[in-house]
């Protein structure tokens, strides 16, 4: 089968090559993939910035496809059936936060940048029927992330103000549709003209640049507060949010793609009675929900872009440089 594997000797980071096919476990399925989706671990990866990473390994933690084959102890009946990924693997015991044994398929585990993928036969799931096979293979790994920020570890309520910074990516725009759909007010904020335009018409209220100076003075005080804010970025724009934030808001955080905060304003925090919340993907109760969410509403992940597998350095690329707006795709 061909595949995209890590291989880090490389100038572009990766390879196109060609494997043998997967052979199912017991327990596994083997999956035609259809259509897979980017997401910044995939970069992360080809950076050398995840951990446990190996080279040879193939990419990708989402996917959608055609159930081909079952291991001995599963159900033949999944034969055939179009499905997607749930990309998280043993989360655990502990619904408030992952255990030890925790990873995610495409590293340190063959992932989904290939033309098969055989994974354990509970991470499947029916591909939503109002979902193309790239809109499936967009959803599961940023749907889960932005689903678990809003929902679980954002405690979002109708009618709350709700800030998502760096409107484009995959989760951002996914914990917008998701704001939205729980009946809260949607605020954006990103760099791109072109992006913030495009969150107005997705029906953000307003949409901040912050490329500007003071632009969290302005913000709140156009919009008098948020309750939440859901953010990617962390880094020095810590400080800037806890001012946007209302007292005893909330600010969850799923990934530092501008690194640690340089600091933290400690009066700031318990004076305001302000909330820092970390959060990772999400359990399986969280995607479950998550998906009947999608199902219910009929919601439909936003496609920016897709290319063939073997131009997933190409793809990369348009991710690493920030332009897009929604996920970007391969197809084998």
């Amino acid at each position: 089968m061909k595949a995209i594997v890590l291989q880090r000797s490389l100038d572009s980071k990766i390879q196109f090559v060609t494997l043998p096919k997967p052979v199912c476990q017991t327990n596994e399925v083997l999956i035609r993939i259809k259509a897979a989706a980017l997401n910044h671990r995939d970069e992360w990866c080809r950076k050398g910035l995840y951990p446990n990473i190996q080279d040879g390994i193939v990419l990708g933690s989402d996917g959608a496809g055609i159930v081909e084959e079952v291991g001995a102890a599963v159900d033949p009946k999944l034969i055939g059936q179009e499905v997607m990924l749930n990309p998280a693997l043993h989360w655990g015991d502990n619904e408030k936060a992952q255990g030890k044994n925790f990873e995610i398929i495409g590293m340190p585990r063959n992932g989904t940048f290939a033309e098969y993928v055989a994974v354990p036969a509970d991470r499947v799931f029916p591909k939503p029927s109002h979902l193309s096979w790239e809109e499936a293979a967009a959803l599961p790994l940023a749907g889960l992330t932005a689903y678990r920020a809003v929902a679980v570890q954002g405690k979002l309520k109708a009618g709350e103000q709700v800030l998502i910074t760096g409107i484009g990516g995959g989760v951002a725009q996914f914990a917008a549709q998701f704001v939205l759909a729980l009946g809260a007010k949607l605020f954006v904020s990103s760099s791109s003209g072109e992006k913030r335009a495009a969150a107005l018409a997705l029906g953000a209220s307003e949409a901040f640049d912050y490329g500007v100076d003071n632009w969290s003075a302005a913000a709140l005080e156009s919009s008098g507060g948020m309750d939440l804010i859901v953010d990617g970025a962390s880094g020095d724009t810590l400080s800037q949010l806890m001012n946007i934030a209302k007292p005893g808001g909330r600010l969850v955080f799923y990934g530092a793609t501008r690194g640690n905060p340089p600091q933290l304003e400690a009066r700031k925090l318990f004076w305001n009675q302000l909330q820092l919340i970390g959060t990772t993907m999400g359990t399986d109760q969280d995607f479950a929900e998550m998906l009947a969410l999608v199902d219910r509403l009929q919601l439909k992940p936003r496609i920016d872009a897709v290319f063939p597998l073997n131009e997933a350095a190409l793809a990369l690329d348009r991710m690493k440089e920030g332009i897009q707006f929604g996920k970007i795709v391969l197809i084998p």
